[in-house]
């Protein structure tokens, strides 16, 4: 008598579209992840359920958030067993009670898997860089949205201005005229989402974010990250040229983290101060009104290197050159064009510019889980395509999507030999082939001719400045 083996009785049954599709969500959603969260004693879901319903949920391509949800806990249903959750209203309402704890928990399971199978990608060097950058989604214009993400208005009152004093001839040409108030009352920029995300830019995949409104600033929320999250060992944050300013990188520099800026000519520093050892990549940061304060100033690393459109001016805080060498921040801070592309996947690829939440919890609910919906499918093809040799080729958003969503509307549909699920996750790679032809059409509409950010100002250190310098380090001795 023959024994067949397990894989031979495998392949005899193979699995439909929604069975390889849990099975992928079973490998990130062990039974370990939300043992933590405790739910109320009348639900008759479980956290399970809940992520598996919003992940399928943002997944889905109608672009109705209810036909979505309906949708989706008919496919819960088929491909997991149960969904338990049939309405729209609960599961808006579970994930605003819940999200944040389940999010917080689902990014650590994430961070495990990333850092687990990540391999040589998962580290530059010995640095592990992040990228940030921020951007703002629409959302539609209603009171509660208005009122939630919208700046709101000053309450100064404007000075009336004086009239002229001067007298009329009797025999002058009389005034024109006054024309009447104007009802033009210009209204805040319309209701808007601010996203502030941070790449990991080895695995190009998210890490973090934070969500605010429109007028929030990338720079706290940076800060806020840093705080919160545990973040891997020889970390390197890269910013652009709005990362900049004493307080931000004295905040960064305490928290312990390291960092990389591009700075421009609104950044100044100073050369050849105090009586350190001087080297001709040093520079210092200390405005003046922190030098009246009596604060100490930051010392950098200055770097500078081509980018292929002009010079690339960069400071960092890691002053040992044989740690953090000029070729490896240069090939670094390339990388860190890839968050650009991450953010316009999101918008575009993905179709989230235009939120669809009429209130500002259910707006940044359905962004939140949209970057992590996101993420899980991109942790999918990076788990097929990580042992591919072909360098050149990066995984492609769209395709992804389309593998996924394809299966969401048929899944019991089972694919031929080598055309599974994962045999598509691993072909779903961007074109490499080498462009013949400029890709820069004839009078294009939306062309930007956008001024490069120069070269920072550093100027040599004043006989006065030495002397702040000098009082500031006798009195720290004697402190």
């Amino acid at each position: 008598m023959v024994h067949r083996s397990k894989d031979a009785r495998k392949d005899k049954f193979p699995l439909n579209g929604g069975q390889e599709l849990a099975k992928s969500l079973n490998w990130i959603l062990d039974h370990g992840s939300f043992l933590k969260i405790h739910l109320h004693g009348n639900t008759k879901w479980t956290v399970r359920h809940l992520v598996c319903v919003a992940i399928l949920w943002v997944w889905s391509d109608h672009r109705s958030l209810v036909h979505a949800a309906n949708d989706t806990f008919d496919k819960t249903t088929e491909i997991f067993g149960s969904s338990g959750i049939r309405s729209y209203q609960v599961l808006t309402n579970a994930l605003i009670k819940y999200g944040d704890l389940v999010l917080r928990q689902l990014a650590r399971r994430l961070h495990q898997l990333m850092e687990q199978f990540g391999g040589k990608t998962f580290r530059i060097g010995i640095w592990t860089p992040f990228a940030i950058d921020g951007t703002r989604f629409d959302a539609p214009r209603t009171l509660r949205n208005e009122a939630g993400f919208c700046k709101p208005r000053s309450t100064k009152k404007k000075k009336k201005k004086k009239k002229n004093g001067y007298k009329r001839h009797r025999y002058a040409n009389p005034r024109p005229p006054v024309s009447k108030k104007s009802h033009y009352d210009p209204q805040p920029v319309g209701p808007q989402v601010w996203l502030s995300l941070l790449w990991h830019v080895g695995l190009k995949m998210p890490w973090a974010w934070r969500i605010g409104p429109s007028f929030s600033s990338e720079r706290t929320h940076l800060l806020e990250m840093l705080e919160s999250e545990d973040l891997p060992e020889n970390s390197l944050i890269c910013g652009d040229a709005g990362f900049v300013g004493y307080d931000f990188w004295k905040a960064i520099d305490t928290l312990g983290n390291r960092f990389m800026c591009r700075v421009g000519n609104n950044c100044s520093f100073l050369k050849l101060l105090g009586k350190t050892k001087r080297r001709n990549d040093l520079v210092y940061c200390w405005p003046k009104e922190h030098q009246t304060k009596g604060k100490p100033p930051l010392t950098f690393r200055l770097l500078c290197f081509n980018d292929g459109h002009g010079e690339v001016y960069v400071v960092t805080n890691e002053l040992d050159s044989k740690r953090l060498s000029d070729k490896l921040a240069s090939e670094i801070y390339r990388q860190r064009w890839g968050v650009e592309v991450q953010i316009r996947d999101v918008k575009q690829t993905f179709e989230r510019s235009k939120l669809l939440g009429r209130t500002p919890q259910v707006a940044t609910l359905e962004l939140n889980w949209s970057v992590m919906g996101l993420w899980i499918a991109q942790l999918f093809a990076w788990k097929e395509q990580k042992d591919i040799p072909n360098l050149e080729a990066k995984p492609s958003i769209a395709k992804i999507l389309q593998i996924v969503r394809q299966i969401l509307r048929r899944p019991d549909v089972v694919s031929l030999r080598g055309q599974g699920m994962q045999a598509q996750l691993s072909r779903a790679v961007t074109d490499t082939y080498k462009r013949t032809s400029k890709k820069k059409s004839r009078n294009y509409p939306k062309k930007k001719t956008e001024p490069r950010t120069g070269a920072p100002n550093v100027i040599i250190a004043s006989k006065e400045i030495q002397e702040k310098i000098e009082t500031i380090q006798i009195n720290q001795t004697a402190a």
